[in-house]
């Protein structure tokens, strides 16, 4: 059996490391879990917070959903219940849009250094 480099050994994600992904406060990301019933991380011992991957994506299409495009959190709790698979692909659609943009970004920075 080979070894898998590429696949992400951490099950679990604590508050910190998430607030720091995402660029979001911790209040932040314990207020949505209030909102969004979907949004339940794991707790242990003293009420530690433990995001799975899942719970990460849940926040993706959150966060799509409330800063990139301006949604109320009602109206995108509306919007992922009614159309979640729509959220979800729109969610990934932008996530790839903006990496193909940095990455446009970064070429343009390199061609202008060769002129």
């Amino acid at each position: 059996m080979a070894l898998n480099l590429n696949k992400d050994l951490k099950a679990y994600y604590s508050i910190k490391e998430v607030s720091e992904m995402f660029g979001l406060s911790a209040s932040t990301l314990r207020y949505w879990e209030k909102e969004f019933p979907h949004l339940k991380p794991r707790t242990v011992g003293n009420k530690v917070r433990q995001y799975s991957k899942s719970d990460i994506e849940e926040l993706r299409v959150i966060y799509n959903l409330v800063k990139v495009r301006g949604f109320k959190l009602a109206n995108a709790r509306k919007m992922m219940h009614a159309n979640r698979s729509g959220a979800d692909k729109s969610a990934k659609i932008i996530e790839d849009l903006i990496e193909v943009r940095d990455q446009l970004m970064e070429l343009k920075s390199a061609l202008e250094t060769i002129r």
